[in-house]
């Protein structure tokens, strides 16, 4: 066998994940969720040739997504996913190839070996998936209610990338267009080809949902880190302290080259700490005079962003504050949606109490504030 093309379907719009850029492009571990799957596929020695259906309101992202790879152009798909392979397999016909991979670049995950079972099996069928057993118990319901167990043997759950003989399948999606199959295997069961069954790999998720992505974040090459930090900030004349980016009144303010949040000044360090970068001093220098009093969210957004732009994800913060005044508690979740609006996380991640020195030492002497924070992320493993 020879001339093999992959043809990766990446003209969806996303509506079950929501958002304004479709899932396909929104990075994963620090590349777009399409340019995973593109790379195995332009690496596997039996695929010579890649191309990318897209929607044609997307090349921009296509573009910045696929920057590097060499790939076949790509081609504008249709309203469907029917339509879109058609049209993709159409685009081919001049390249005919002896087979054709299709593939859903909602599949980050597949596998080398995965792709070779599927070319393997073609040399022997006119099609081939992967597939997974079902193991759950299946029912079917109605109105709520459970209408009857559906017997499991022999149920599998169908994968991509679908393998076919070129023809088969450009004629099959000819004759069947735009009957709504939701797979092509469906399409060929139609023409009467006989599709085989391969192996397919729990790891090859499809990332449907903003759930399915969280859990696509921790896909293998990963690792949970964790920071500290603390800061602490002497009293002065004023008649408020900011505190986790909320004002709150007091009777002194908080002497400091910025604003003086103890608590963000931690919470930054914790986060530097995690990623291994520095401290708050060797990225806001306090001999710059450009940062003199300056709120303290812009050093933690800062650390947020360097985060995210190494692939990593904010899993968990959590601040003390150590005073004897003012009192945290009436403003404990303001602190709690403030720190979670700065760093773009949900406020169930963002941890912030109060505590006191019992009168000991210079806190418990109500001459300043001290605060410690504590910073959980995970970072994807950089080949």
């Amino acid at each position: 066998m020879s001339g093999c093309i992959a043809l990766v379907v990446a003209a969806g719009r996303g509506s079950r994940f929501g958002g304004e850029c479709p899932k396909q492009y929104q990075r994963l571990n620090g590349r777009p969720v399409l340019r995973h799957s593109l790379e195995t596929l332009n690496a596997h020695p039996r695929v010579d040739a890649v191309r990318v259906v897209i929607h044609p309101a997307d090349r921009a992202l296509y573009d910045e997504a696929v920057a590097g790879l060499d790939l076949l152009a790509p081609v504008d798909g249709g309203a469907e996913r029917q339509d879109s392979v058609r049209l993709g397999l159409e685009s081919l016909k001049d390249a005919a190839p002896d087979v054709v991979l299709i593939h859903d670049a909602a599949r980050p995950f597949a596998d080398a070996p995965l792709i070779s079972r599927v070319i393997a099996a073609l040399e022997r069928h006119a099609g081939a998936i992967p597939a997974v057993p079902v193991i759950d118990t299946l029912k079917r319901g109605g109105d709520g209610l459970i209408a009857a167990t559906v017997e499991r043997a022999g149920l599998w759950r169908a994968q991509t990338p679908q393998g076919f003989r070129f023809p088969d399948i450009l004629a099959a999606h000819r004759r069947f267009a735009g009957i709504g199959l939701t797979d092509d295997a469906a399409v060929a069961e139609q023409a009467g080809l006989a599709v085989a069954l391969v192996d397919g790999s729990e790891d090859n998720v499809k990332v449907t949902t903003p759930s399915d992505f969280r859990r696509a974040e921790t896909h293998g090459g990963g690792e949970f880190r964790g920071g500290t930090g603390f800061d602490v900030h002497r009293f002065t004349e004023g008649n408020h302290v900011m505190l986790c980016g909320i004002a709150v009144p007091h009777e002194a303010g908080l002497a400091g080259h910025s604003d003086a949040d103890v608590g963000l000044h931690a919470l930054t360090d914790a986060l530097l700490g995690a990623i291994g970068d520095g401290d708050i001093g060797s990225h806001f220098p306090p001999t710059d005079p450009q940062w003199r009093g300056a709120a303290s969210e812009i050093f933690l957004a800062h650390a947020g962003r360097l985060v995210a732009g190494r692939g990593g994800r904010i899993v968990n913060v959590d601040v003390t504050l150590i005073c004897e005044a003012p009192r945290v508690g009436p403003h404990r979740q303001a602190m709690r949606e403030r720190v979670a609006a700065i760093l773009g996380i949900e406020v169930g991640r963002v941890g912030v109490k109060g505590t006191t020195t019992e009168k000991l030492g210079f806190t418990g002497r109500r001459e300043g504030i001290a605060a410690q924070a504590a910073a959980t992320v995970w970072l994807p493993t950089i080949p």
